[in-house]
């Protein structure tokens, strides 16, 4: 079967021999964006559980956290290796005598193989900077940065908090210490055309980050976004819409760069829009069948390969 693209699944299996499992773990921390000292809202997009509505909550106790997380995937798979990853709100955002208790005591576990960690690039200090490199001398460190958009007035928008040329620092400062960088962009932003949304594909591909998480954005109720949503100010993208710009972004990504996601998750207790997304199974059918359709080829469409 034709790869279309660099996915995580076989990433992961290529790096660590088999088939790994990422834990989603409660880091016990909050954000900028909501204690007060670059906001109190949060993103406009961001539910009360920080994107981490799936997280395994701390309790005071990683190493039982963690207990409970591999737990919970082992009654459904035959899993044996993990990787820890700290998901909701900003998981640098804390002292690093903090950090680097946590962040050793989730490594220390034997089927734990890699530790992934969402932050924001301006909640990277040189000294979390230096921890990070110490721990991936032990364990292999992802960080996760989210970015959404490469554009100033929907960063504006959504209340981002820091701009663009801090996400390109950060992206360089942690790859320059061997730290391996994700990136997240949410697809369908208000106001931004399918050029925009291009737009930041191709600035991730050209500064260099290592991978991508495509995310379909998701209108979750309780958010100042689903204020806007209900108020008709803005209408999310169809599946077919959202199929054909995932499309073109594949193409336009570096080879080398690895997908960890092609549209992502929301609680369907929270779910407002679009509704279509709430059916994993048949999105992921439909999103293949259009790879299929199309002959899809990530980095196909890249600068520096044609």
């Amino acid at each position: 079967m034709l790869t279309r693209y660099r996915s995580a699944s076989s990433y992961f299996k290529e790096t660590f021999g088999e088939k790994v499992y990422k834990l989603a773990l409660d880091g016990g921390m909050t954000c900028p964006n909501r204690d007060g000292k670059c906001g109190t809202r949060g993103c406009i997009f961001c539910s009360e559980g920080g994107s981490g509505e799936f997280a395994e909550p701390l309790n005071g106790d990683v190493r039982g956290q963690i207990l409970r997380a591999v737990k919970r995937i082992e009654n459904k798979t035959k899993a044996s290796k993990f990787i820890a990853y700290f998901q909701n709100y900003t998981n640098t955002y804390a002292d690093t005598a903090y950090l680097s208790d946590l962040f050793s005591a989730a490594i220390d576990n034997d089927s734990v193989v890699a530790l992934s960690i969402g932050t924001r690039p301006d909640c990277l200090p040189e000294d979390v900077i230096a921890l990070l490199r110490r721990l991936n001398e032990n364990k292999p460190v992802y960080v996760e940065l989210g970015l959404q958009t490469i554009h100033e007035d929907t960063a504006k928008y959504i209340r981002r908090g820091y701009p663009l040329e801090i996400y390109d620092q950060a992206v360089k400062r942690l790859r320059s210490v061997g730290i391996n960088v994700i990136t997240h962009l949410i697809i369908g932003l208000p106001g931004e055309d399918k050029n925009k949304i291009l737009e930041s594909i191709d600035h991730v591909g050209k500064i260099g980050t290592d991978g991508v998480k495509l995310q379909l954005l998701h209108v979750l109720e309780g958010t100042d976004l689903s204020k806007d949503y209900k108020s008709g100010e803005f209408s999310t993208l169809s599946l077919e819409e959202y199929a054909d710009i995932l499309c073109d972004a594949i193409e336009r990504l570096p080879k080398s760069v690895v997908v960890h996601r092609i549209t992502g998750d929301a609680p369907k207790r929270l779910l407002i829009a679009p509704l279509w997304s709430a059916d994993k199974k048949t999105v992921l059918n439909y999103l293949n069948g259009c790879f299929e359709k199309r002959n899809v080829i990530q980095g196909s469409r890249f600068r520096n390969n044609i």
